[in-house]
């Protein structure tokens, strides 16, 4: 049988296709290490400014969860020939409102026509290596914080049955809007050394990341959960995207639930959440920095903790 070579083969890898890291992390040379990562997507909201920003803020998310500054982007575009030049002007605007706001350089990109389309970015960021986060280092006896809501996959699914409240719509898109730069700056003044930040593989999936990294277990009380406005009825209604029956197929082996645990709760920590907030290990002496150090809109919620024991999950 043929070999197949691997897909990065260096000791300036730092992170990379063998492992579980948000991002690719490359050495320089001097001490720092350059983050590399792509995310892109179909429409989750109606609004074309919204779905500009929040593609961006979920493309430069693994950057901030990495422990990175974000330095340049490039846009990825496919767009249908029907829409209109009106249309694809709020998007990109979205876009650019999110970008600036992060400091990065748009330097460029790519667009085609497609029959479906698709957003997103290419981002380019950088730290020092020694302040690399990555999803192998969570240790027994770290407290466990999530700087986001749950449930805008039940959100988002709602607009697209025509059964949403707007005013829930617009909380969720405001948080999938806004950026995890002021958590990447509490992470570091706490000296956090591995956190995820939660997307497309849900709180389980991305929890599972660390735990199967480092070689823990990752221990969720469900009821600190916090959840977007409207989320749990949805999610009670059966209103999830499909990533969730997916993301239960995938890890839900290796997952115990306990039996006082809603579905509701447990469907909406399997569905892939869009833009989410960071999940963060804390070692207790640093818990007052990263707190004191959160932004205004951050959410300080401990949700769980790590213990030993084999790789896996426990919602209870």
């Amino acid at each position: 049988m043929r070999q197949v070579a691997p897909l990065a083969d260096s000791a300036d890898v730092v992170a990379g296709p063998t492992g579980y890291d948000d991002v690719g992390a490359v050495r320089r040379g001097d001490g720092r290490v350059t983050l590399h990562t792509v995310d892109f997507f179909p429409p989750v909201v109606d609004d074309a400014f919204a779905y500009g920003a929040i593609a961006a803020a979920n493309s430069l998310s693994d950057i901030y969860a990495s422990g990175g500054v974000p330095s340049v982007v490039l846009n990825l575009a496919g767009f249908p020939v029907e829409w209109g030049a009106e249309v694809l002007e709020e998007v990109f605007a979205g876009a650019v409102h999110v970008v600036k706001k992060s400091g990065a350089l748009w330097v460029g990109g790519h667009s085609v026509q497609s029959a479906e389309p698709l957003y997103g970015f290419a981002c380019f960021g950088e730290c020092d290596e020694n302040e690399l986060i990555t999803n192998d280092g969570a240790q027994a006896g770290d407290l466990l914080f999530l700087t986001k809501p749950l449930g805008a996959g039940s959100i988002t699914t709602s607009v697209k049955r025509d059964i949403a409240n707007q005013a829930h719509v617009d909380d969720a898109v405001a948080g999938m809007m806004r950026l995890n730069d002021t958590a990447a700056i509490a992470m570091k003044a706490a000296q956090v050394t591995t956190a995820t930040d939660i997307t497309g593989f849900g709180l389980m999936g991305h929890a599972f990341n660390i735990a199967r990294s480092s070689n823990v277990v990752l221990r969720f009380d469900a009821s600190a959960l916090p959840f977007y406005e409207g989320a749990l009825e949805l999610a009670g209604a059966g209103v999830c995207s499909g990533a969730s029956s997916r993301g239960r197929d995938i890890y839900g082996p290796n997952v115990t639930i306990g039996q006082d645990v809603a579905d509701a709760v447990s469907d909406i920590c399997f569905d892939a959440e869009t833009s989410g907030g960071v999940l963060v290990c804390v070692k207790p002496p640093q818990v007052a920095a990263f707190k004191s150090s959160l932004g205004l809109e951050d959410m300080f919620v401990q949700v769980g903790e790590v213990v030993a024991g084999e790789a896996g999950i426990v919602l209870g």
